[in-house]
């Protein structure tokens, strides 16, 4: 990615965004492999409303994800939700999920290769696919991302970033996202569930995110933000 995408050489974004993401790896247990000197991130210069982290302690973040997360806080929110995806080993879990249908699917369809003719073999196996695609991979998607949101707000809270922002965030990602598919048809929550358990989880860590305020833990990455 560094080869093919733009990387963003101003010194004030990188600055920026660095700072938000240095408090956040700061919080992540050592037991999950990764110290903070480990993480590298990439700031890349797209217009996409768009970040990710990804095995092996990458983190990237386009700068148009910083036209939209409106302070430290709520980048924070983007942050620790892609690194909880990390830590959570979601990658790994929804490879494995992709092979074990993909054989699934092998073996219904040679299940059926000598007992139906071609025609209603090839109905057979399209029902299959969509029933795989529907009731297990999407599902189990949503659920990943779902998970990603809790242990992300968690994350930034104990950095000392605001829980609250991570609703605000999403409800600014509503507004200006337009219409979205069903959520039965999506791989992430449909936005409002989204914030409906973003906004649930604020009692949770907002004692965590006080306590870190008293601990020291007061990240002043907005005074970095280019204006």
């Amino acid at each position: 990615m560094k080869a093919q995408l733009t990387i963003e050489q101003d010194a004030q974004t990188n600055r920026y965004v660095q700072c938000v993401a240095d408090a956040i790896v700061m919080q992540v247990p050592r037991e999950y492999g990764y110290a903070p000197q480990d993480w590298e991130l990439v700031v890349f210069k797209d217009d996409a409303v768009n970040a990710f982290a990804l095995p092996g302690g990458k983190i990237g973040v386009y700068t148009g994800m910083l036209k939209v997360a409106g302070n430290q806080h709520q980048l924070a929110s983007v942050i620790g939700h892609e690194v909880s995806h990390v830590l959570a080993q979601h990658g790994n879990a929804r490879m494995s999920q992709q092979m074990v249908t993909q054989l699934g699917m092998a073996a219904a369809t040679l299940a059926l290769a000598d007992r139906v003719d071609s025609n209603t073999q090839k109905a057979a196996v399209m029902a299959l696919g969509l029933g795989a695609q529907y009731g297990i991979l999407l599902p189990y998607s949503r659920k990943h991302e779902s998970e990603a949101d809790t242990l992300g707000q968690g994350l930034m809270a104990q950095a000392g970033f605001d829980p609250r922002e991570a609703v605000t965030l999403w409800q600014t990602m509503a507004q200006k996202g337009g219409a979205t598919p069903p959520e039965l048809l999506s791989t992430h929550p449909a936005p409002s569930t989204r914030i409906h358990q973003l906004d649930a989880q604020v009692q949770r860590y907002m004692p965590v995110y006080q306590q870190a305020r008293v601990e020291g833990r007061r990240p002043d990455c907005d005074r970095l933000k280019p204006r």
